[in-house]
């Protein structure tokens, strides 16, 4: 079968992440999956039987527009019939993130599935502080997804399309983040001389107000511990300028982008997450896979999904640094247990895999 996959952007980021993955699982159970990209920016090395096919210039401000966006719908709509034309007919249409999303809905193509990545609510919030225009363009967004056919990435995301009626879905199901389980475990087992030999935190998200920053900071000045950090970031001046306001700078270890992170992940003592809202945070899901234990903020949607029975112990309210210093502290202090984590049996890519290509009935 043949998918196509369209999403922004195939650079940093947890959707293309996520993609990429679905995208090698189906490309090992014999399936043709395709990238339709809005963007050419490209950061992400494309495997052998994986196509990616780009759709409009980077400085093409009309993917900016909030109306007025029929033409470049349009122009969307037979770029993607000259591909067809190419390659042959699409049999799944997956799309991803909220500029491709606002033109897929406006194109006639099926079967076409959103895969919802975030909290809704979460961001609509934080768009709204950050003005009037963001917050018109992202609700647009959304409302852009009534009457048609949705994809969660949690259960938590699905409840709150359920009950906050914000958007009336055709459809809405959940299916988790793709994990290559075997691949994780592997790379994280290579060799980096650039990894501290001494113990350390571990902390990866991009330098944004979503994964709080300043509360990961807060939370260091108060542990008992005096270990040093490694963010893996995208924005390291802006990172160690907050870093300075919290005086944890001198503890911040900031590397390069890293293509593979499981050997930094593996190597830590324990991976925090601070965030307000997530959709189903890979790095945790990741952090278990390498054997390294958690401590993450209880926000919607994903972690409570992801650290479950004696895991659930190390989350802890959010926007509350006191209280992930304290359990930061407590899990040096132990030994955990992860060779039986529930969760890796629902991640794992076939799995994941299979319930997509289930979406076409």
């Amino acid at each position: 079968m043949k998918v196509a996959i369209a999403i922004d952007r195939l650079s940093k980021g947890g959707a293309p992440k996520v993609m990429l993955s679905l995208a090698n699982e189906l490309l090992t159970l014999g399936h043709e999956p395709h990238f339709l990209v809005m963007s050419e920016e490209n950061i992400y090395n494309l495997p052998n039987g994986i196509n990616a096919h780009f759709f409009f210039k980077n400085d093409d401000k009309r993917l900016n527009r909030l109306f007025n966006l029929d033409k470049i719908a349009d122009e969307l709509s037979a770029k993607i019939a000259k591909v067809e034309s190419e390659v042959g007919q699409f049999d799944l249409f997956l799309s991803n993130l909220d500029k491709t999303n606002l033109l897929m809905a406006k194109t006639a193509v099926k079967p076409l599935f959103f895969v919802l990545h975030a909290s809704v609510e979460e961001e609509l919030k934080r768009h709204a502080m950050l003005g009037p225009l963001k917050y018109v363009k992202k609700i647009r967004s959304k409302q852009a997804l009534n009457g048609k056919h949705l994809v969660t990435v949690s259960k938590g995301i699905e409840e709150e399309i359920r009950t906050k009626g914000r958007i009336k879905p055709a459809s809405l199901t959940t299916i988790y983040n793709p994990f290559d389980i075997k691949d994780i475990v592997s790379k994280s087992l290579e060799s980096n001389p650039e990894i501290p030999t001494g113990d350390y935190w571990i902390h990866i998200g991009r330098f944004v107000q979503q994964k709080r920053h300043d509360i990961l900071f807060a939370s260091l000045s108060k542990m008992e511990n005096n270990l040093p950090i490694v963010l893996l970031c995208h924005k390291p001046k802006q990172a160690r300028k907050l870093a300075r306001k919290y005086g944890v700078e001198d503890r911040l270890i900031i590397p390069e982008f890293q293509y593979n992170p499981y050997p930094w992940i593996r190597a830590a003592k324990g991976m925090l997450l601070s965030s307000d809202f997530e959709g189903l945070p890979t790095v945790l899901i990741e952090s278990l896979i390498c054997g390294t234990p958690v401590v993450s903020t209880d926000c919607p949607h994903g972690p409570k999904e992801i650290l479950l029975d004696s895991l659930a112990e190390y989350l802890v309210p959010r926007r509350d640094p006191e209280k992930l210093a304290q359990k930061a502290d407590l899990l040096l202090s132990r030994t955990i247990d992860l060779t039986d984590c529930d969760i890796e049996s629902k991640v794992a890519s076939e799995v994941v895999a299979k319930q997509y290509l289930g979406l076409m009935g």
